[in-house]
């Protein structure tokens, strides 16, 4: 396949690394992916620059939960897009949703002023929107440059006819990137399904942490969650999806 883009997630400098190894062409750079990302600091930022070129997009959303923010949450992300702007960064990724599960047209556009030349990224609170096809009506005319989404659905396979339909109707003027479940099996299987060339993915894989002393019965967060296990980006899944795009 010819122009495709396939992007990871990462939101440590380990995974960022074994991404760029792997062959992403781009990063979306954030923090505490296992809560489904929030706002990566500055620091995390400058420690992969320091070691790579590769694109980064970086992931603007203050809190974990729902896209319909505060005026105080609004101005931090308005002031996140500034600063990521002068650090360097290629593209953001965000989003901000009304109550009745509308785009926020006017604060989007308050964050498109911000982003300037900056590629923009509409995540996924496409996915939890009222109406997709009017969302991406509205994403272009801001001049958004892609969509992440998954169809509304767990994953994007699942989401695949609406992914198909949304593909279909942008005619080229928004890329649609698909997301949630992408590995290289995935990619397979959705490409025929639904013409996408852009695709985006964690590829991780669960570590065990280098501590021997562990204490147990104490939760720094959810008592869902180990503290003793960490999630990493690993290079093979990222090689192996890159490896179908080529051959598609």
């Amino acid at each position: 396949m010819k122009d495709y883009i396939l992007e990871t997630c990462v939101d440590s400098v380990e995974s960022a690394m074994a991404a760029s190894e792997g062959g992403a062409d781009r990063l979306e750079l954030c923090s505490n992916l296992i809560i489904g990302g929030t706002t990566p600091s500055p620091w995390l930022f400058e420690e992969i620059r320091k070691r790579s070129d590769i694109r980064i997009h970086a992931l603007i959303r203050p809190r974990f939960g729902d896209f319909c923010y505060t005026e105080a949450e609004f101005s931090m992300i308005r002031n996140a897009v500034k600063d990521f702007r002068k650090m360097g960064a290629e593209g953001v990724v965000i989003g901000i949703l009304k109550p009745d599960g509308t785009l926020n047209m006017e604060q989007m556009k308050e964050l498109m002023d911000a982003a300037g030349d900056m590629s923009v990224t509409l995540h996924r609170a496409f996915d939890v929107c009222a109406d997709p096809i009017e969302a991406m009506e509205q994403a272009i005319s801001l001049g958004i440059d892609t969509i992440l989404t998954s169809g509304q659905k767990n994953t994007c396979l699942q989401g695949a006819e609406l992914l198909k339909e949304l593909e279909t109707r942008s005619q080229g003027r928004i890329t649609i990137q698909a997301g949630s479940g992408v590995g290289a099996e995935v990619i397979r299987q959705l490409y025929p399904l639904t013409g996408i060339k852009a695709y985006h993915m964690s590829g991780k894989v669960v570590t065990d942490s280098a501590m021997q002393f562990r204490k147990e019965g104490v939760n720094m967060g959810l008592p869902t969650f180990s503290e003793y296990e960490i999630w990493r980006t690993d290079i093979e899944n990222v090689r192996a999806a890159k490896k179908v795009l080529e051959e598609l």
